[in-house]
């Protein structure tokens, strides 16, 4: 049976630095056989966490009714997660903070998954960059046995376009085919 792989694009920019690495992630991955899907989260509506905690108390997910309960669903049933981001001001983007907030209704269920990460900056410093994954470990640190598999690094690039022939591209396409 083919892993599935649900690949989460943080970048507000379709076409952007972390966008196109989890094109490249994905290229690798169905070069493998694996099913591969990439959800830009910039084209769908996810409602900030309002903290109400119906999804805890009723026990019957979130109350808001946007586009995050699809995303759950895939989540819970895919095989390994891909989460993207571009890092502002040494942090991920809000977009995908939102996001991981609004996993809260469901994340219990997000169980025995293999994680890569992707993250891309203006900054050439790796170091830099911890803070931003340790937001991502944070998260996968409530989970039910998670297995972080691999972290794409795609630093010194500003402008759309410029991760182009940066290692990170082989480096996203290669994790890809070894998800």
């Amino acid at each position: 049976m083919s892993k599935k792989v649900l690949i989460l694009s943080a970048s507000p920019r379709r076409g952007g630095n972390s966008d196109l690495l989890c094109d490249q992630f994905m290229a690798g991955a169905t070069e493998s056989g694996l099913s591969a899907e990439k959800i830009f989260l910039r084209d769908r509506k996810i409602n900030y966490c309002t903290g109400c905690g119906s999804c805890i108390d009723n026990g019957k997910g979130c109350s808001q009714k946007d586009d995050m309960a699809e995303i759950l669903e895939k989540m819970i049933s895919a095989d390994v997660i891909v989460m993207a981001t571009p890092v502002y001001f040494y942090t991920m983007c809000g977009q995908m903070k939102t996001f991981i907030d609004r996993t809260c209704a469901r994340y219990t269920e997000i169980k025995n998954k293999e994680f890569y990460f992707i993250l891309t900056a203006a900054d050439n410093n790796l170091r830099a960059m911890e803070r931003t994954v340790e937001e991502f470990r944070g998260f996968t640190y409530c989970l039910e046995n998670p297995m972080e598999k691999g972290i794409i690094y795609g630093t010194g690039v500003w402008k759309s376009g410029e991760i182009k022939g940066k290692k990170a591209m082989n480096q996203a396409f290669e994790m890809g085919k070894k998800a």
